[in-house]
């Protein structure tokens, strides 16, 4: 016989019962924290990765279109223009981005924003607007690569790739395999 009256065994059965369901509810609820978690950093990955593309391809043809234009002895686009082309990239990035990123994505902007505008270095002694020019679109890759070292550190890409085995080391070993599988027949 226990100690439990009679009227009190239904009340131990329903604690019982909660406390079990309250343990599966917590083990599947962590589950599925763990799951959405490797979700986001997939999502998070992705997110990032096209947004620092779609900028970096933006960013080229805005160089491409400053180089074509100097080369050519035309005026370049103006920077409303210039601005219109970038935003649309710009704006995910100012969003998304850490701020290594972030500050080297606005550096490469300002950057091309100033050879967008007008060319005036009247405050510069004997410095001449078309050289002053060149050498400020001579700048622009150098500040693209600080760029594109802020992304690869963030998203964690690695410059060299998988060291792959020559095929004579393949080939040495699959004797090796030939050969001892052959010493086993014996």
């Amino acid at each position: 016989m226990s100690q439990i009256p009679w009227w009190g065994l239904p009340l131990v059965a329903v604690v019982f019962a909660l406390a079990g369901a309250a343990a599966a509810h917590l083990a599947a609820s962590r589950n599925s924290e763990i799951l959405s978690r490797r979700r986001r950093t997939r999502q998070w990955y992705d997110e990032r990765k096209a947004a620092y593309v779609q900028l970096l391809a933006a960013f080229e043809r805005a160089t491409y279109r400053l180089r074509a234009a100097y080369d050519s002895g035309e005026k370049p686009p103006s920077a409303l223009s210039y601005t219109d082309q970038i935003g649309p990239a710009l704006m995910p990035v100012r969003l998304l981005a850490s701020g290594p990123v972030r500050s080297a994505a606005l550096a490469v902007h300002l950057q091309l924003e100033r050879l967008h505008g007008e060319m005036n270095p009247a405050g510069v002694v004997g410095v001449e607007p078309r050289t002053h020019f060149r050498e400020l679109l001579a700048q622009v890759p150098l500040v693209m690569q600080q760029f594109e070292a802020a992304v690869r550190e963030e998203l964690e890409i690695k410059d060299v790739p998988p060291a792959a085995e020559s095929p004579a080391l393949n080939g040495f070993r699959r004797r090796a395999a030939l050969r001892a599988g052959s010493r086993g027949d014996r």
